[in-house]
């Protein structure tokens, strides 16, 4: 048997954790001001995946080894809004780590799905759980009518610039970001692109 792409999550067997503790894994040098320590930090994103707004690529035997998330109706893969952020972190508190998220967040440009990033389990090697993946995400852009898939890294992480640039991606442009480096750990981001092969009939 062979590892299997599965939309949403899969049921039961501690799978929110699983994804969580991957994400802060992939994520937790950008998400930590905003979301930790590692501890609450995977807490707050198990309680709120959003299951539509994910892809898994799960082992034969049941084992999560991958998820990428996508953007699509103003919902990404981590939900949970200002009044969430408060209750875990906090009345006062809260306010700022909502507002260090808020940063973060990206607006699509028409024909284009946003990524809200690919974590794998470390241990898996080479790129083949990146690339079913992306098969996955290939397939919700073409249902939504994307011609792209945009995906941003930090500036300074060439080792997944290049990964991705192994998996098709290219990247446009390096934007700086409105806040200063010390706020979420990094200045500016790149930007890549996947174009979305047309389909039939297209």
């Amino acid at each position: 048997m062979m590892t299997r792409l599965l939309r949403g999550l899969p049921e039961g067997g501690g799978a929110r954790d699983r994804v969580a503790e991957l994400y802060w894994q992939a994520f937790g040098a950008q998400l930590g001001p905003a979301l930790g320590p590692a501890a609450a930090g995977r807490r707050f994103i198990a309680a709120h995946l959003d299951p539509d707004r994910a892809l898994t690529a799960v082992s034969p035997d049941g084992r999560v080894l991958g998820v990428v998330g996508f953007q699509l109706a103003g919902r990404g893969l981590i939900g949970g809004d200002t009044a969430a952020v408060r209750a875990e972190y906090g009345q006062v508190r809260g306010l700022w780590r909502a507002y260090l998220l808020a940063l973060s967040q990206r607006t699509p440009a028409r024909g284009e799905l946003v990524l809200d990033g690919i974590a794998v389990d470390r241990s898996e090697p080479g790129l083949e759980v990146e690339a079913l993946l992306l098969e996955g995400v290939e397939a919700v852009a073409a249902e939504q009518g994307c011609r792209r898939v945009r995906l941003d890294v930090a500036a300074g992480d060439t080792a997944a610039r290049a990964r991705y640039e192994g998996l098709g991606f290219r990247a446009v442009r390096v934007p700086r970001t409105p806040w200063p480096r010390d706020v979420l750990g990094f200045g500016a981001v790149t930007t890549l692109h996947r174009s979305v092969p047309p389909q039939p009939g297209t």
